[in-house]
């Protein structure tokens, strides 16, 4: 079976930091942790693949070689779906499960029993939203920002987001005494097992609203229209999304808020045709002007500019325009402006012009530049 991308597994992009990494593995692991997910295989798996991506990720020199090779350049290295008891995973990263790791808040010593109630959260964190965002080559060009409006849960003003009303307080749940979690022992002839669930009474939070909140009925947030602003780095392309962290719906009773995911969309334009960061754009002139040489206006992302198209320019020939193109995504400098040359040849032609053109058909250079019979070019007039 195929690997999952590391970088996928731990829902981070390409340059994620060392503490982004670690963030998310720590909320990865605290999802699919053993103790919350008692003989759950699936929820095991998905705890050794996150650790396993973070073994890589979190470390300089093997996330160096990930990103050149790919798991190709890792062979030899650690496959935490190979171990057969998940206290190996804590044996190995001992550092990690131990004390003064990102689980010391969460977890004992390796493979211990977890910390009654520590690293509870409040409330229950917000969803993320999708935002399909169309943009002309023109903002593609040199970036811009937009402010759209949208619908998303908001934190309620009126009880700061605890859901309690105000002048009320929230108070410890008698279930669960505030731990969030219930616990039962069992015994059985391979020894004790311990089973944790979150609080069924106060949904893991370890409190409980007593009065709720008569704006948002406990729920801390309310649905509203907002507008947010995106601030679109230039050089992006279609299909290629940025994050607003935290920017999402907020959580119930104060709860994180998820985040906004922007898909970017590429909307066709009149006159150019993207290839990468440089643009092509067909101009058309005429016959005397080609053969003579011209200088003309020449539309660009950013305005105008002149162009001049040398005496005896070939049709189909392009002439580059530096750097007037697309800038770099995340980088200095932009593409280029490719002009193709190309023909007006009209329509319709009056008599007058028709004999003037059979007499320059018949002129040396002319009759030179065609084919064997050196009318070539007027037999597309019709003539």
């Amino acid at each position: 079976m195929e690997k999952r991308d590391y970088y996928e597994i731990l829902g981070i992009e390409k340059n994620a930091s060392k503490d982004e990494i670690k963030k998310n593995y720590r909320k990865i692991a605290m999802q699919f942790h053993p103790d919350r997910n008692p003989d759950n295989k699936e929820a095991e798996d998905k705890f050794k693949e996150a650790t396993e991506a973070y073994e890589v990720l979190g470390d300089d020199d093997k996330r160096a070689k990930y990103d050149r090779y790919g798991h190709s350049g890792l062979r030899g290295g650690q496959d935490f779906h190979g171990f057969s008891n998940i206290n190996d995973i804590f044996s190995h990263f001992s550092d990690i499960f131990g004390g003064s790791s990102i689980f010391d808040d969460f977890f004992g010593s390796a493979g211990g029993q977890r910390s009654r109630g520590r690293g509870r959260q409040r409330g229950t964190p917000g969803s993320d939203l999708r935002v399909n965002l169309k943009l002309t080559l023109e903002e593609i060009a040199t970036g811009t920002t937009k402010k759209i409006k949208i619908k998303k849960f908001v934190k309620c003003p009126d009880c700061s987001g605890n859901g309690a009303e105000s002048g009320s307080s929230l108070k410890t749940c008698n279930v669960c005494n505030g731990a969030g979690e219930v616990r039962s022992v069992s015994r059985s002839v391979f020894g004790q097992f311990v089973n944790i669930q979150p609080c069924s009474n106060c949904n893991g939070e370890g409190q409980v609203v007593e009065k709720p909140c008569k704006k948002c009925k406990g729920d801390g947030r309310l649905n509203e229209e907002t507008t947010i602003r995106i601030n679109v780095p230039a050089g992006v392309s279609e299909g290629s999304y940025m994050t607003l962290r935290g920017e999402g719906n907020q959580g119930l009773r104060g709860g994180q808020s998820g985040d906004i995911i922007v898909i970017f969309q590429e909307q066709s334009h009149e006159y150019f045709v993207r290839e990468g960061d440089d643009i092509l754009y067909d101009l058309y002139i005429s016959y005397p002007d080609i053969v003579i040489g011209v200088e003309v206006e020449v539309p660009t992302l950013t305005g105008k500019a002149r162009l001049k198209i040398e005496a005896g320019t070939q049709l189909g020939k392009l002439l580059r325009m530096r750097e007037k193109g697309i800038q770099h995504l995340n980088s200095h400098g932009a593409g280029d402006e490719l002009v193709r040359v190309n023909i007006i040849v009209p329509n319709k032609v009056n008599s007058k012009e028709k004999d003037l053109l059979k007499q320059l058909a018949e002129m040396p250079n002319i009759k030179a530049s065609g084919s064997t019979d050196g009318k070539n070019f007027f037999k597309k007039f019709g003539l």
